[in-house]
């Protein structure tokens, strides 16, 4: 049998051991979570205004049947590039070559006529004023030599007019450019009735690229012009933005820049927006009209701006905040007020200091108020560093 003392010692040592295991439990405290890190940046940024277009030529000319008659022959390639005055197509001139000479051979008939008449007057006036003649026939005479005159012009203007007709049956190209599609084909019948398109042609060196602007990006965009020095803005066209760059639909940057040809008049009241014209330089011919691409224009730059990864930022109902860490590893998320993109990075407006650090990898693993483990964050690549990778 147990005594009472050796109770008691069983009871002190079961104690003493809890104690002990209660201690080192105490001691065991949880890892702190494992962020990634980057410091705030601050730089000089430059704003751009991107906007979303679509090409057309410089010059789109229409070409179009003049007269009515069979096309003979289509004298060009489609989608070739052609030279002013060269034959496109020719319509059949038998027709009209028998118009012409026709109305030649009214005019010669007028002229006769004429030249009778003429002689009739000249005749009839000294007969008149010896009274051999009454001067009613003079006076008649003259009505006709008129009469005679009035019929040879007519017949001049018809001559006139069918070499013109006829010489519309050589269809040629008025500017230098790319062709497109031909219309129709050799043995259809054009011009009845109305001008037949033929095909169209467009110079597209320079390009026009048209985009359309917001009010307060126009705002903006005028503001700028507005701000500069008045010697530089007599100096320039209105308005003269150049340097535009221009980024094709596979990605690619154009290696001509561009520059604001023209301005809309009025803002469009069922789209809210102003249409600008640019034009870019197209030595190449790799721009073609109807293509698609995105403009950036420089705005400004924002000097001493606050720069921190996108990833940085949460977005919830328009409010954007990023989470802090100070030197200690603890966690502190802020709101922020944020501005521009530029390449992966966004302009903080308000809410941060240059130097301090900011998480962009762990977010989810994190409170506020907690200490974490922190690690440098890799940066990643600007657009023109991907791009020189991408080669």
């Amino acid at each position: 049998m147990e005594t009472g003392a050796g109770r008691t010692l069983l009871v002190a040592m079961s104690a003493a051991a809890l104690c002990l295991a209660c201690e080192k439990a105490a001691t065991i405290a949880p890892t702190p979570p494992e962020v990634y890190v980057t410091p705030v940046i601050q730089k000089d940024v430059p704003v751009y205004l991107e906007l979303v277009g679509q090409t057309a030529g410089f010059q789109d000319v229409d070409i179009r049947a003049r007269v009515e008659g069979f096309l003979e022959a289509v004298s060009f390639r489609e989608g070739s590039f052609v030279r002013k005055n060269e034959l496109l197509y020719r319509i059949d001139r038998k027709p009209l070559e028998a118009i012409l000479a026709a109305a030649r051979a009214d005019q010669a008939t007028a002229e006769a006529r004429l030249a009778k008449a003429s002689n009739d007057v000249a005749r009839y006036t000294p007969l008149a004023a010896k009274q051999a003649v009454s001067q009613q026939e003079l006076d008649d005479a003259r009505a006709e030599r008129d009469a005679a005159r009035s019929q040879t012009e007519a017949a001049k203007a018809a001559v006139e007019k069918a070499s013109l007709d006829l010489g519309y049956t050589n269809v040629v190209s008025p500017i230098d450019g790319l062709a497109g599609t031909t219309q129709v084909k050799s043995g259809n019948l054009v011009g009845r009735g109305e001008s037949t398109l033929l095909t169209t042609i467009s110079q597209i060196d320079p390009m026009l690229f048209n985009v359309g602007v917001t009010e307060a990006d126009y705002l903006r965009v005028a503001r700028r012009e507005s701000s500069r020095p008045a010697h530089l803005r007599r100096a320039a066209d209105a308005p003269q933005l150049a340097g535009i760059q221009l980024t094709l639909a596979d990605g690619t940057v154009y290696p001509h820049s561009g520059r604001v040809s023209s301005v809309e008049r009025a803002v469009d009241p069922t789209t809210g927006t102003l249409g600008l014209e640019l034009v870019f330089p197209n030595p190449d011919f790799l721009l073609r009209p109807g293509q698609y691409g995105k403009a950036r224009l420089l705005l400004e730059t924002k000097p001493d701006a606050l720069l921190v990864p996108q990833r940085a930022v949460q977005e919830l109902q328009n409010l954007y905040s990023v989470a802090v860490v100070d030197d200690s590893g603890k966690v502190a998320f802020r709101n922020v007020k944020v501005g521009a993109r530029v390449d992966s990075n966004w302009v903080v407006e308000e809410g941060l200091k240059p130097g301090e650090r900011v998480v962009v990898e762990g977010l989810q693993r994190i409170q506020d108020g907690m200490v974490v483990e922190v690690k440098p964050a890799v940066p990643n690549p600007t657009a023109a560093e991907s791009a020189s990778q991408a080669k």
